[in-house]
């Protein structure tokens, strides 16, 4: 057994337990941070079979930034753990349900392609993965790629808009008014007499 198919096992059993531990933890900072843990321990795996820019990729964008964001959301929140509790009772039979069938699926494909893979393919000394990703994601899947990127906007939009609720602690802008409003509707000059300071000794 070599160094790598070691270091692989390893990675993926704290892979596992950290993937656990996000849907366990009754906190949802410890949550977040096993979520991270969960994406980097990925990342290193990613990392042993030479895909080295879908590693950073990982690391810099979700772990770097989207989860970084989640937490402070998170902290910054007031989670109420009751509601939390009691929503996971009810939810949890289905949930073990779903989970079950993804398992089982998941070792169906794996038990299948286990012994029909291939040997891997030798590649030069100066094979560039990260140009090969490249070329191959914006020539023979650009149509995917795109409707993914629709996708992700699609759902940027709907959650903007779920989150945006009538609310009177602040001011709302409205474009349409301010492009036409006038000078006299936001300016009134006031004329008023001049003031002279009295000198001393002068009757004011």
């Amino acid at each position: 057994m070599t160094f790598d198919t070691v270091l692989f096992y390893i990675l993926a059993l704290v892979l596992v337990v950290a993937a656990f531990r996000v849907i366990t933890a009754t906190s949802p900072v410890t949550g977040v941070l096993h979520l991270i843990l969960t994406f980097f321990t990925a990342s290193m795996m990613w990392m042993l079979i030479q895909a080295e820019f879908l590693a950073l990729v990982l690391v810099l964008v979700y772990v770097g930034a989207v989860m970084v964001l989640f937490l402070f959301v998170v902290m910054m929140l007031d989670m109420r753990t009751e509601g939390l509790k009691e929503g996971m009772r009810v939810y949890l039979p289905l949930g073990l349900g779903i989970g079950l069938i993804m398992v089982l699926e998941m070792a169906f494909v794996v038990l299948r392609s286990w012994g029909d893979a291939p040997p891997p393919v030798p590649l030069a000394d100066d094979f560039d993965n990260t140009l090969a990703l490249g070329a191959t994601m914006y020539t023979d899947y650009v149509y995917a790629v795109e409707i993914g990127g629709l996708i992700l906007l699609v759902g940027m939009i709907s959650a903007i808009a779920l989150t945006m609720r009538k609310r009177a602690d602040y001011k709302r802008t409205h474009p349409s008014k301010q492009v036409r409003v006038r000078a006299a509707d936001r300016v009134r000059l006031v004329s008023m007499p001049a003031q002279v300071e009295a000198k001393e000794g002068e009757n004011k």
